[in-house]
């Protein structure tokens, strides 16, 4: 089965064209805020333009605007093309490469988050089973509270620099390394957000 996996929720614009399991053509690239422009060309560059028998989105938590153009991409994909879509999470994905990479203990898995939180969450050694439920928490009081923890992705250093000490190994999600996690249980293809939007739209508003 051919699987295109798309991962918009950091700073990384990461997309892979699985066969089987097997890679046969990835685009990933720190891009900050450049995903809507930069996603479907990238998918378009893998080889049969990416279409696949099922797709897999990257659902959060992370960037509001980047974890929504992924997931609007993959559903429009999966509605042209016919084909099954899931979600997975972030934190997932970066711990089971922590965990891959590193067997240290616990694998705290750390995302930017905004107004000075992180996102995180804490998994087993290997990387794959969670022991807490993600969640988004001020930078200086997560420091403290996972004081002797080990800490990965695209939070972690500021999580060091907080505490002091230790050493911080930065990670961003990656879409070549799904299959790492292919044998969890899929998620829907919602947004996971862990904390209220920074704008709402109008129509949400209180009136004033």
């Amino acid at each position: 089965m051919r699987i295109l996996v798309i991962d918009t929720a950091t700073q990384a614009l990461s997309v892979a064209l699985l066969d089987d399991g097997a890679l046969v053509g990835h685009f990933h690239e720190i891009v900050g805020r450049g995903h809507a422009e930069a996603l479907l060309p990238a998918i378009a560059a893998l080889p049969h333009g990416g279409k696949a028998d099922a797709i897999a989105v990257d659902v959060g938590p992370g960037s509001f605007t980047g974890v929504r153009i992924g997931i609007a991409a993959a559903r429009a994909l999966a509605l042209a093309w016919n084909v099954p879509l899931h979600g997975y999470g972030a934190l997932n994905l970066i711990a089971a490469r922590a965990g891959a990479e590193h067997r240290d203990g616990e694998v705290v898995a750390t995302i930017t988050g905004g107004h000075g939180e992180l996102f995180w969450q804490t998994f087993s050694t290997d990387g794959l089973h969670p022991l807490t439920q993600p969640a988004s928490t001020p930078i200086a009081a997560l420091a403290e509270q996972l004081a002797h923890a080990q800490f990965y992705g695209s939070g972690a250093e500021a999580l060091v620099t907080a505490r002091g000490h230790g050493a911080a190994i930065s990670l961003y999600p990656d879409a070549a390394d799904y299959p790492l996690i292919a044998g969890l249980p899929p998620l829907s293809p919602s947004p996971i957000y862990c904390r209220d939007a920074d704008a709402r739209p109008m129509a949400d508003r209180a009136p004033s």
